[in-house]
């Protein structure tokens, strides 16, 4: 599967890029105080919170652990009238087409310090952006209309532009636009920037960064993700520990940025599989319900070209039957063939030809 990316996107000033540069855990963007600080956008490679990665490794005696990963862009900051080329507008747009899913961050917090820049309130953040988007998109549909008016072989391709433009024109962003089966093939070569997975992180204060203060935290209709960015980024320089109980005290399990990485993974229907042994103990990405030679093909394409068969066993009975020799003489490790769905978790041994 190739490498897939998560778009940071929002106004100016709102913490894109304090959040990406916490994601990292050092310093990469550029967090100055004005708009348009990122011009070119920045891209960090970032591993998935795992804790069972560990148990693993330790139980295989894995002499190093590899998690999977999560491909972060901080994106220039959006302003209004960007579909029509103001401020960095068409290069903004372009960088989101390129990406695979969308991480809103819209601004709840009050420091007076940091300039303001097309709206006012979280609500105000999230509907410029989106009107941006659907106007860029509404070109797109516009300019397919006026060329396909004729073209009576594209009747159906040709009706869904017009549904789709209706939509549009009502602010409702394309992925949720009700479509039959047939359209939802069909509306992929539109390649709508409205189509595209998303997400919503919310960036707060840090006197409201706690537990009972972000569980109320209300937005919209939308699951968003609360973090405190500024916070996220000075916790990246703790210890692990330190870091541990900071997030304790605040009554936290987990800190945003986990959150953050963990709501990209399920954004982008992605699912981990593992391999374990003396040289590593390692996390692959493949989508939910991928079938077992797409998953070895993560690995190495000969692999997906040769595949005979998966060695199975469930990440549960690997570490109740302390690896792969114990879980093959209680009978869990299991033969799948080609059509074999993988799941969440598994322990898996390729087999193939060269």
């Amino acid at each position: 599967m190739s490498k897939l990316s998560i778009g940071i996107v929002g106004l100016p000033n709102v913490g894109k890029s304090t959040l990406f540069n916490a994601l990292l855990g050092r310093q990469i963007a550029d967090a100055s105080n004005y708009p348009f600080c990122t011009i070119e956008p920045n891209v960090g490679i970032v591993g998935v919170p795992d804790k069972k990665l560990p148990i693993l490794g330790e139980i295989a005696k894995s002499k190093r652990l590899v998690p999977a990963v999560v491909e972060f862009v901080d994106i220039a900051g959006l302003v209004k009238g960007a579909a029509e080329g103001e401020g960095l507008g068409n290069k903004f747009l372009n960088n989101i087409r390129e990406c695979d899913a969308i991480c809103h961050v819209v601004r709840n917090f009050s420091d007076v310090n940091v300039a303001r820049a097309g709206s006012t309130d979280p609500d105000g953040d999230f509907e410029v952006v989106c009107a941006e988007l659907i106007i860029k998109d509404l070109e797109g549909i516009d300019r397919y209309i006026d060329s396909s008016k004729k073209k009576k072989e594209e009747i159906d391709k040709y009706e869904l532009a017009l549904k789709l433009k209706s939509e549009l024109e009502k602010g409702v962003l394309a992925s949720r636009i009700e479509l039959d089966e047939d359209e939802k093939k069909m509306i992929k070569e539109f390649f709508l920037l409205t189509l595209k997975p998303f997400f919503i992180v919310v960036n707060v204060d840090e006197d409201t960064y706690s537990k009972s203060k972000i569980s109320n935290l209300n937005f919209q209709n939308w699951e968003v993700v609360p973090v405190c960015a500024k916070l996220e980024a000075e916790l990246a320089d703790f210890s692990k520990e330190e870091r541990e109980k900071y997030l304790k005290d605040l009554g936290l399990e987990e800190s945003g940025l986990e959150r953050v990485i963990g709501r990209a993974y399920e954004t982008l229907g992605l699912q981990s599989f593992y391999t374990a042994g003396e040289k590593e103990a390692r996390a692959w990405t493949t989508r939910i319900d991928s079938k077992a030679p797409e998953a070895a093909g993560v690995i190495h394409s000969d692999f997906e070209r040769g595949f005979i068969a998966a060695a199975i066993i469930s990440y549960t009975d690997f570490v109740e039957y302390k690896g792969w020799l114990g879980a093959k003489e209680a009978g869990k490790l299991r033969l799948e063939g080609k059509e074999y769905k993988m799941k969440a978790d598994d322990v898996v041994e390729f087999r193939f030809n060269v």
